[in-house]
């Protein structure tokens, strides 16, 4: 598998060197997602969220308009964060902003991919497949010394019908019946203390029973803040067994990391994924849903 291991779609991944040269583009969206996790201790929940539209404002790639996951793309009503809406209403949503039929998106964040991929993620969900994800993302676009904005730019809205694709998202019972189901590969996304039950960060310290980890972290090269190649990222899967023949769910604390994995895992040709939405936020605090620990 590592030794032929390739990305399946490398037209989901641009470079900043692509993205320079395509930025004016009329055809072209390119979307600024960052969000940011505020970790709290003593409130009872694991975080605050934060909109990444204060930094967006002050300094963006040019052209590009902004995305705010949490108050815009997301099931406010649900009570937990970051909660996929209804395919319909996220078309929608995503219309509105200029999303649609004959554009190609480029998504990009700050400090971390995983927003975008989540982004990435919920776009395939409701059938539109012209997405891409910046590789190194705004950090490495600053990083090269490429030009930025400042101000707000908005695309005209357009045109999209949803084509859902059922069983990219799944919940709680799901995760439970595929604990112990040896043609389920159940992966978790969150960094190793969290996995191990040493960070009780979402109540119930501890992982779905079963599961693996394969954290965000090791798929990322910290310093240029790129994917990881394709011979690596399929060598740590293959570590943990996650193999082509299996279905793979992946969960995190929110369904924002996992997207990450879930992204990866498509491009190394894998076709049976999906991401469990609450993950840990829900899971770690329904009593009734096994646990365990290191």
């Amino acid at each position: 598998m590592t030794e032929a291991a390739r990305y399946a779609d490398p037209e989901a991944i641009v470079s900043t060197e692509w993205l320079a040269v395509n930025l004016r583009d009329p055809a072209l969206r390119v979307f600024d997602c960052t969000t940011y996790l505020h970790y709290e201790t003593g409130t009872g929940r694991p975080y605050a969220v934060g909109s990444g539209r204060p930094d967006y404002e002050a300094a963006h790639i040019p052209g590009s308009a902004f995305l705010d996951l949490q108050g815009e793309l997301s099931d406010t009503a649900s009570p937990f964060n970051f909660t996929m809406p209804a395919p319909e209403d996220l078309a929608r949503r995503v219309a509105a902003k200029g999303i649609g039929d004959g554009t190609r998106v480029v998504l990009y964040a700050r400090k971390n991919m995983q927003w975008a991929t989540r982004v990435w993620w919920m776009l395939r969900a409701i059938g539109f497949d012209g997405a891409a994800i910046l590789d190194g993302g705004f950090d490495k676009w600053v990083a090269e010394g490429r030009a930025t904005e400042a101000g707000e730019h908005r695309y005209p809205p357009a045109s999209l019908a949803a084509r859902p694709r059922p069983g990219l998202f799944v919940g709680k019972a799901e995760v439970k019946a595929a604990i112990g189901d040896g043609a389920t590969c159940t992966i978790n996304a969150l960094a190793p203390d969290l996995h191990s039950g040493e960070n009780p960060r979402y109540g119930r310290p501890g992982r779905v029973p079963g599961s693996v980890n394969v954290p965000v972290a090791a798929l990322v090269d910290p310093a240029s803040m790129t994917f990881r190649g394709p011979e690596e990222v399929a060598a740590r899967f293959a570590a943990v067994g996650a193999d082509r023949g299996k279905r793979i769910i992946l969960y995190c604390g929110g369904g924002i990391a996992a997207t990450l994995d879930a992204f990866l895992l498509h491009q190394l040709g894998h076709r049976d994924i999906a991401v469990y939405d609450a993950s840990m936020s829900e899971w770690a605090k329904d009593e009734a849903l096994p646990i365990e620990r290191d």
